[in-house]
This record gives C-alpha cells, structure tokens and sequence, in this order.
C-alpha cells in the first residue's frame, strides 16, 4: 500500500501485512531509475517464444492479496511448462521499480502513485493487472469528541498524511469533492509521527492506513472516509502488477498464464475466503485471523471485472485505470513530486488488457 514512502504508490518502505505503506522518494531517485533504465539489461534471462526455457522472475511484497496464494500453491511452476519461477521478496516498491528497470525482474508489485511515476519517467512498463484496489485499509480517521461528522466539518482544523502516499492523494481529492480544499491545514507526517500527534492533542485527524488507522480508532477516533467509498467515486489507488515491455513482448503466453493463475487466485479469495486466508496466513507466517482481517479490507477483482471500461478495459481499449494514472501524475505533479507528466495517450499506451482477454472468459 512506496508507496511505498515509505513509498505508496511510489510506496511501500518496509511493507509489512498490516498495509505499512510510506511516502516514497521521488525527486533524485527517479533520475537514478531513469539512468538505470538506459544501462539496464532489456530481456532478462527470457530466451522467449523461439525456443529455450524461459525464466519469470517476479518481485513481490508481503502484501495479502492473489500472489502469495499463487506462490505458497506453486500454481506457476505447475501449469507454466518449460518456464522456470523465481520469486523475490522486496519490502519497498522503490527497491521493485528500481530492479525491473535494471533488468533484474519481469514482473513487479507497486502502487500507483509509483506506476504512475515510472511511466511518466519512461521506464519502460505496462500495466496487465491490478492486484488489489485499496478499500478501508486507508481511511481518514477523526476525533470523536471534535464535533466532525463529515469532511467539509474540518474547514479550519488541522489534520495529517504522509505526503507524496497514497493517502495524500485520497485526502486531497476528498477534501475538494467536499469543496473545503485549501481551508484545511495538512501537516506532513509519517505514521509514528502522526500517531504521536494524534495522543498529543496537536491534530484531530489523519487520513492513514493500518496498523495506525486501527489505533487511532482504539484512541477515541472514528472514520469518515474511506479509500473504498472514495473508489466508487472514481478515486482508485491501487497496487498494480507491471511488467517490462520487453519480456512481455517475447513472451506473451506467459504472461497470460501467469496473469490466469492469479485470476484463479482472486476467485478463491471470492469463493473460499477462508482457505484464501489460511494459505496467505501459512505464506507469511501469520495468524489466520490477522490474514482474514487484512484480506477483508482489501477489493479484489476477478479478471473478467478488470477487463471492464471501469479498470483495465478490454484487449486493445485502455480503461479508466489509464485516466486514473494520468490524473495521479497530475497529482504528483501539483505537488511537486515530480517535474512534468505526459500526454494522456502515455498512460493509455501503458494499461494493457491483451494477455488478460486471452485467458479471462468467466
């Protein structure tokens, strides 16, 4: 949740279960990304369609969504033939960015705040699947004893997000649909930070994410918002699974059989949550009630759902998930996070539900 930021999206530092999403640096170390884009190996260790075995390496984080399912299951290793699996846990999506566009990976976990980075940046990266969209891990969280019932009540008061993450992003965009944008005094703070000023009296709220948001409540807070009902306004953060052109270029069928078996991992999420939580819990040695808990926060959707005009789009027509990119640039631009974005079309280019509809029929 670089991201990250600590990363989000650009997001995770040290990304825990529990959602540990931070702010991520932006600024010099994207330079650094783009120079090791330029000196980076293009084709991984894939010897591609014309023959030879082929290697996927993917980066992942320790995050309760699809992936774990599909690597504790070794779903990949099973029904990819001839194609050898490595997985490689990474605890900040900065780390995952900065290691596909050296070549190291073919697929990666970031947020995104960070795709949406990385293809302003040029990195070389597409979208085909979106791992989990963030629901009431993220909320903004307010004293109850404060008289605030609703977000346009906080004209006037002081509230803190860690900047540049994925909750910033959310805070301002519900801050301007309740139209008190600019009359609310945000205050930069990590997590640690914010909780610190949340027992000291100094803020009344926070738009934050778990384990935070939880204490907060348990110290006489209470939600008014959160980043699921923010989604159902067009307002979605995300982790997302990118994927170097270049790999997915030689090796189309398999990345759409990879992209099948976490489309099958998302339908047992859906049908046997339980079980889900269970193998997440046995994959990161936690408890199976914390894996349920974390997992219930989170909206999972199925392939066929992706494939719709509200994410991915179909094979050939880019969704709203590439007009979502763009706007986060935008964002990220507004607050000068990052130079300068794009043309829209950049991001279309980017989202690409091609190996999904060649797999996704249900």
């Amino acid at each position: 949740m670089d991201h990250r930021r600590e990363l989000d999206m650009n997001h995770l530092g040290n990304r825990r279960l529990g959602r540990v999403r931070r702010a991520l640096p932006l600024g010099a170390g994207l330079v650094a990304l783009t120079l090791v884009a330029a000196c980076g190996s293009s084709g991984g260790s894939s010897k591609g369609a014309s023959g030879g075995d082929t290697t996927l390496r993917i980066a992942y984080q320790v995050i309760p969504n699809g992936a774990p399912i599909v690597k504790h299951e070794k779903w990949l290793e099973k029904n990819l033939k001839g194609v050898k699996v490595e997985w490689t846990q990474f605890d900040a999506a900065q780390d995952v960015v900065r290691a596909m566009a050296s070549g190291a990976v073919d697929v990666g976990l970031v947020g995104s705040t960070g795709v949406s980075t990385a293809v302003a940046k040029g990195l070389g990266f597409e979208v085909p699947w979106i791992y989990d969209i963030e629901g009431d891990n993220e909320a903004l969280v307010v004293k109850k004893d404060k008289g605030i019932n609703s977000v346009a009540d906080l004209a006037g008061k002081t509230i803190a997000t860690p900047f540049g993450s994925t909750t910033q992003y959310s805070l301002i965009a519900a801050l301007k649909d309740a139209g008190v944008y600019g009359k609310v005094k945000v205050l930069d703070m990590k997590p640690p930070e914010a909780l610190a000023a949340w027992t000291r009296g100094d803020i009344v709220g926070s738009y934050i994410w778990e384990p935070t948001l939880a204490k907060m409540k348990d110290n006489g807070g209470k939600v008014i918002i959160s980043s699921k009902q923010l989604s159902k306004k067009g307002v979605v953060t995300a982790d997302l699974a990118i994927v170097a052109k270049s790999f997915a270029k030689k090796n189309p069928d398999v990345v759409s059989g990879w992209l099948k078996q976490e489309d099958r991992a998302v339908k047992m999420i859906k049908s046997d949550p339980k079980g889900a939580a269970k193998i997440v819990a046995d994959e990161f040695q936690i408890t199976e009630a914390d894996a349920s808990s974390q997992m219930k926060e989170l909206v999972f959707l199925t392939g066929k759902e992706q494939l719709g005009s509200e994410y991915l789009g179909p094979d050939g027509k880019p969704g709203a998930l590439a007009s979502t990119l763009d706007k986060t640039c935008d964002f990220l631009k507004s607050q000068t996070l990052i130079p300068s974005c794009p043309a829209a079309s950049t991001f279309k280019d980017a989202v690409n539900g091609t190996y999904l509809s060649k797999v996704s029929n249900n």
